[in-house]
C-alpha cells in the first residue's frame, strides 16, 4: 500500500499509512516512503523518516542512502544530501547521479561540474541522467564550450537518440545564446518532440529577442495537438513583452486560463505587469497588481519600479520602492533602481540620502561582472579592472576601441552615468564597463572572424548596447551578449535600426528627414536615410513598425533633428503643431533633457 501510494499522484497517504503500521518496517518499507516525502517536498517529516531510518539500523544499505539522496536534493536540501553522499562507502552511478542533480536543481552549477570531474577521476562512467545535470550546469553557467564537449560525449556513447538529453541540449544551446543550434537540434528530435522540447524552443526563441518567431513556434505546437504548459506560457508571454503587443499579451493570458484551464503563477502575473510596464502604461500595470488575485511579491512590485526608471514616474517609483522595503529590505538592487530614478531627474539630494540609507542599513550594491570562456577557463572581468595578468594589453586594445568607435560615429550616451560629476569624468566612466574590458580581451585572444559570448550579472547600460553595436560592425565579429533579463545578439548591425535614436545622445550631426514614434513604449525613434541603399529596407521597417502599433510622421523638408529617450507623445504633439502651422521650431533648446532640440536645416 505504502509502494503504491508513493508512486501515484497523491502519495500524502503513503506517509499517513506508515503512521499506523503495526509491524515492524522491513529493508523495502523506507525507500518508498522516502519516494513519498519526495513527491510531497516536505523536509522535516523527512528528517524525523531519516532518523528512524538510523534507529532502526537500516542507514548501510545501499538503496536506502541512494533514496535519501533523493529526498533531500528534491527538498532543496543539497547540503544535507551531499553529507549523506560522504558517508557513503560504497557510491554507484545512482549516488552520484542524486547528488549531481541535486545540486543542478538548486542553482549550484559550479558544485556539479566539480563532482562531475571528481566523478570521472574515481572511473565512474556517466550515463544519461548525469548527462543532462551537466548540461543544466553548463546552460546556467552559459560555458558553451564544455557544453558542446559534453554533447560530442553524448553523441559518441549513442545517447543523441534520448529525448531527455536531446531537450537539455536544446535548453543548452539557447541559454547560451546560439539558437540556431537551438533550432538544429529541435528539428533533429523531429516526431519525438513533447511539451518539453516546445517549450524550451519557444522560451529560448524569447529570451533571445526572436519574439515573433516564439508565437509562430506556439501556435504550430498547437497545431500538433500537443497541451501547453505554465512554462510554455511563461514564454509566450514574455515574447509579447518584448514585442510591445498588449492586446496579444492580454489574449494569451485569457486563453491560458479559459482553454487551457491553467491556474496563472506569480510569474504569469508578473510578466502582465511587465508588459504593461515596458508599454508605458504605468498607471495600468499599478491597477493590474492591485487587482490580482495572488499576493504580488518583491519580483512583481521590482518589475514596477524597474518601469517607472525607465520611463521617468517618480511617485509610482517611490511607492514601488516602499512596498519592495516590507518585503525584501537588503536587496540592493532596488536601492539602486530608485536611486537612478532619482538621478535621472536630477535629485542629487535624495540620490545621497538613498546611498546613507544603504550605508546605515548595511546594505552593499551587488557589483557588476561580465564573464567570457576561452579554452578551458573562465574570465570574469569588473568595472575598471586591471587584475587580469594581460590587462596592460586589454587597455592598449579598450584606446584602439575607443578611435576606432569614434571614427564610426560613436558619442558616449553620458546620460547613462547617474552620479553627479563632469562630462569627461562620466565619458571615462562608461569606458571601462566590465562588458567592454571582456570584449577588449576576447578581441586580442581570438582570431578575427571568432563570436563573442559574454555572460554579465546585471543589466546591460545603453551606451555599452550602442557601443557593442559598433564594435560588432567595425571589427565584423558576432557579439552575444546575455545579461540577467535577456540576450542581445549584434551582427554586423547596420546603424539605421529601430533603437538607434535611444542611443545618440549629444549627437548633433546626423542627417535625417523621419521622426519615428514607437507607441508601444512612448519613445522616440529615428531613421537615417543616408544613401538609396536604406531605401529598400524602408517598406519593411515601416510594417515592421505597424505590427508594434506604432505610426510614421515623415518630414520630407527636413535635416534637422535629434530627441532624446525621454521625450513622450505629448511633447511630440507639441512639435507638430509648430511644423504644421508654420511656425518655427526653436533651435538648441534644453528641457532638461526631455525634448532636444539640437539644429534646424531648411531645405
Amino acid at each position: 500500500m505504502i509502494r503504491g501510494y508513493a508512486e501515484s499522484e497523491n502519495p500524502k497517504p503513503a506517509i499517513e499509512l506508515y503512521h499506523h503500521m503495526q509491524l515492524k518496517p522491513d529493508t523495502h518499507t523506507y525507500p518508498f516512503l522516502l519516494k513519498a516525502v519526495s513527491k510531497v517536498v516536505d523536509v522535516k517529516v523527512g528528517e524525523k523518516i531519516h532518523s528512524l531510518v538510523t534507529k532502526n539500523g537500516f542507514e548501510s544499505l545501499l538503496f536506502v542512502q541512494n533514496s535519501l539522496l533523493h529526498m533531500y536534493a528534491a527538498c532543496g536540501q543539497f547540503e544535507s544530501g551531499y553529507k549523506v553522499f560522504e558517508l557513503m562507502p560504497d557510491k554507484d552511478i545512482v549516488a552520484w547521479n542524486s547528488v549531481i542533480n541535486g545540486f543542478a536543481l538548486n542553482g549550484k552549477p559550479n558544485e556539479v561540474l566539480t563532482l562531475y570531474k571528481r566523478m570521472g577521476s574515481e572511473g565512474v562512467e556517466p550515463d544519461g541522467f548525469t548527462m543532462v545535470s551537466l548540461l543544466s550546469a553548463c546552460a546556467d553557467l552559459a560555458t558553451l564550450a564544455l557544453g558542446r564537449r559534453a554533447h560530442v560525449y553524448i553523441v559518441k556513447v549513442g545517447l543523441n537518440k534520448n529525448l531527455h538529453a536531446n531537450n537539455a541540449l536544446l535548453d543548452l544551446y539557447a541559454k547560451c545564446g546560439t539558437i540556431s543550434e537551438a533550432r538544429r537540434i529541435f528539428d533533429e528530435i523531429g516526431i519525438e518532440r513533447n511539451v518539453v522540447s516546445w517549450t524550451s524552443l519557444i522560451v529560448g526563441l524569447a529570451v533571445n529577442g526572436f519574439g515573433k518567431e516564439a508565437l509562430e513556434h506556439f501556435k504550430d505546437m498547437e497545431r500538433e495537438g500537443l497541451v501547453p504548459s505554465e512554462i510554455t506560457f511563461v514564454g509566450v508571454l514574455y515574447a509579447c513583452s518584448h514585442c510591445g503587443i498588449v492586446n496579444e499579451g492580454f489574449e494569451y493570458f485569457t486563453r491560458m486560463k479559459e482553454q487551457y484551464d491553467i491556474v496563472p503563477r506569480i510569474e504569469h502575473y508578473g510578466c502582465m505587469v511587465d508588459l504593461l510596464g515596458r508599454a508605458g502604461l504605468l498607471k495600468e500595470a499599478y491597477d493590474y497588481i492591485q487587482d490580482m488575485p495572488l499576493q504580488p511579491n518583491a519580483v512583481v512590485w521590482r518589475t514596477l519600479l524597474g518601469a517607472c526608471t525607465i520611463h521617468g514616474h517618480l511617485g509610482l517609483g517611490a511607492f514601488a520602492r516602499a512596498r519592495l522595503v516590507q518585503l525584501e529590505p537588503k536587496d540592493s538592487g532596488d536601492y539602486v533602481l530608485l536611486s537612478n530614478l532619482y538621478a535621472s531627474e536630477q535629485r542629487w539630494s535624495d540620490v545621497d540620502e538613498v546611498r546613507r540609507t544603504m550605508l546605515s542599513e548595511g546594505v552593499r550594491k551587488t557589483p557588476g561582472y561580465s564573464l567570457v570562456e576561452l579554452g578551458n577557463h573562465v574570465h570574469e572581468f569588473v568595472m575598471g579592472d586591471r587584475t587580469h595578468p594581460q590587462s596592460e594589453a586589454i587597455y592598449k586594445m579598450l584606446v584602439e576601441i575607443a578611435k576606432k568607435l569614434r571614427l564610426a560615429g560613436y558619442v558616449p550616451h553620458t546620460a547613462n552615468v547617474l552620479a553627479d560629476i563632469e562630462e569627461e569624468e562620466k565619458e571615462s566612466a562608461l569606458f571601462y564597463h566590465s562588458e567592454k574590458i571582456a570584449i577588449a580581451f576576447m578581441l586580442i585572444n581570438t582570431i578575427p572572424g571568432t563570436p563573442i559570448r559574454i555572460m554579465k550579472n546585471l543589466r546591460v547600460c545603453t551606451d555599452c548596447h550602442f557601443a557593442i553595436k559598433l564594435i560588432s560592425k567595425v571589427f565584423e565579429r558576432d557579439v552575444v551578449v546575455r545579461d540577467c533579463s535577456r540576450f542581445h545578439h549584434f551582427r554586423d548591425v547596420i546603424l539605421v535600426a529601430l533603437d538607434l535614436a535611444e542611443f545618440l545622445a549629444g549627437y548633433l550631426h546626423c542627417s535625417c528627414h523621419a521622426v519615428v514614434i514607437d507607441a508601444a513604449d512612448f519613445k522616440f525613434r529615428m531613421i537615417l536615410f543616408g544613401n538609396e541603399a536604406t531605401w529598400a529596407w524602408q517598406k519593411d521597417f515601416i510594417r515592421a513598425l505597424k505590427y508594434k502599433g506604432g505610426y510614421l510622421r515623415l518630414l520630407p523638408s527636413c535635416d534637422w533633428i535629434y530627441l532624446s529617450t525621454f521625450a513622450t507623445l505629448k511633447e511630440f504633439a507639441s512639435i507638430k503643431a509648430l511644423k504644421e502651422h508654420g511656425f518655427p521650431v526653436p533651435k538648441a533648446v534644453d528641457c532638461d533633457r526631455h525634448c532636444v532640440i539640437t539644429s534646424l536645416v531648411q531645405g
